[in-house]
């Protein structure tokens, strides 16, 4: 049965069992990885999966149910579930299935080009790169981790109430861990690319970056515990910013789990800092025209020159807020709840705001952050965290630092921003969005050497 056909008899059913509003959303996802050891492939997989949701409201109150095949058996499971989940559910005055946005832009997210790239030429660039880690440094001496993806993704989100949406994108990353040895220490150090123009990915470039961030490493040193002028690397920065979105969520503020609350209109940052919520953001992996609602996304400023200017909206917190929707609402899967998370959100990199380091007399570099989701409170904004990085001396980079741990409170650290770079990089973890940053210097952060 094709999806039409499906959509038309799950409506007409669900019309006759009692429901007013429906919605039927799908995603039909196809993945290749591969990863490689020893010149040889060591993994290599290929997955296709498809989803179908299925929300409506049923006695004044939302059901929801999910499948994956579509044929009739599964327009009557999705029914009479949803009917089952409306029953028990608690009552929602603003729970809705949205009519459609007046304007939705519809650009390209699909590289006709990338899709051509053959698994062959795929897996010939994993071993084409390999000599040159080798080559990069005597000090290498194995390859951790080194594997590639490439995925394929469409959906779409048809209702009762005549709205019909759908798009596709696809992109390819690859990363690249390598272990480096000196003396006795030994480091490794990680890259990960990604891009929709494979003839970008250059062998020599991906080898040599993530042998330079392994050798960084070396022969540590320790350095005085105390308050230091911190700048926080791109990738790290980054991290830290993913955490730390879910902040801007309404709800969350709505709920009284983030400090924002009255804070639209008010400034919460340091007049060097902007931030941007831009799902049509080549850079990103989190591109959509459309939310799972429904609601047409757009390029919003969050913060503008410290200045909180809007939350991040689905259509329930917008009614409560007496607000419009910000396009907001998010799955993490077909068969996930809503909740609201930012698509393509970084901070505004500086135009020619290169070197950060060399405004600093003595300091840190952070290059790299760990247990942040033990060490990161949202709600307080308070955080300690392990961290990797460099001691800078007369603005320039002496030595690696021992393992230490830096603690701070995000919302002071946004407003002790004193200098934001022009490396914009986005940060690839699965964390329910997409954030990027440039290199941020910090006035002061408490650094502690283990």
């Amino acid at each position: 049965m094709n999806l039409e056909n499906f959509k038309d008899q799950l409506f007409a059913y669900g019309t006759g069992q009692g429901f007013t509003d429906m919605e039927l959303a799908y995603v039909r996802e196809e993945k290749f990885a591969c990863s490689l050891f020893e010149t040889e492939i060591d993994s290599y997989d290929t997955s296709e999966t498809y989803g179908i949701s299925f929300r409506g409201l049923f006695k004044g109150k939302m059901g929801s149910a999910f499948t994956e095949k579509l044929d009739e058996d599964s327009v009557t499971y999705l029914i009479e579930e949803a009917k089952d989940n409306a029953d028990v559910s608690e009552p929602e005055e603003l729970e809705e299935i949205f009519s459609g946005s007046h304007f939705y832009k519809q650009p390209d997210f699909f590289s006709e080009k990338l899709e051509q790239v053959s698994i062959s030429d795929k897996i010939a660039l994993l071993k084409s790169t390999e000599p040159y880690i080798f080559e990069a440094d005597e000090r290498v001496t194995a390859i951790e981790s080194f594997t590639l993806q490439s995925s394929e993704v469409e959906r779409g989100l048809l209702n009762s109430k005549g709205l019909s949406l759908n798009e596709r994108k696809n992109d390819f990353l690859i990363g690249l861990s390598v272990v480096v040895k000196d003396n006795n220490q030994i480091k490794n150090g990680f890259i990960v690319k990604n891009t929709q123009d494979f003839s970008k990915i250059v062998p020599q470039d991906i080898a040599h970056a993530a042998v330079e961030e392994a050798i960084s490493q070396l022969h540590a040193k320790p350095v005085k515990s105390g308050d230091y002028p911190v700048v926080i690397r791109h990738d790290a920065a980054a991290m830290l910013l993913t955490v730390y979105s879910s902040i801007f969520s309404a709800e969350n503020v709505q709920k009284g789990l983030s400090l924002l609350k009255d804070k639209e209109g008010k400034n919460i940052a340091s007049p060097f800092v902007s931030i941007i919520d831009n799902p049509f953001e080549k850079q990103g992996l989190a591109r959509r025209s459309f939310d799972d609602e429904g609601v047409a996304t757009s390029y919003r400023e969050i913060v503008s020159s410290g200045t909180l200017e809007t939350l991040l909206y689905d259509l329930k917190t917008a009614k409560k807020a007496d607000r419009e929707s910000t396009g907001h609402a998010y799955k993490s899967s077909y068969n996930s709840s809503l909740e609201i998370a930012p698509t393509n959100f970084f901070i505004v990199p500086a135009e020619g705001e290169g070197d950060l380091v060399g405004k600093v007399e003595e300091g840190i570099l952070i290059t790299s952050l760990s247990g942040l989701h033990s060490g990161a409170n949202t709600i307080s904004g308070d955080f300690s965290l392990a961290a990797t990085g460099l001691y800078i001396e007369g603005g320039v980079i002496k030595h690696a630092v021992k393992q230490m741990t830096i603690a701070g409170n995000f919302f002071e650290l946004l407003k002790n921003i004193e200098a934001v770079g022009s490396d914009l990089e986005f940060c690839y973890i699965q964390m329910g969005g997409n954030c990027g940053s440039p290199s941020l210097l910090i006035k002061e952060l408490a650094v502690t050497i283990e």
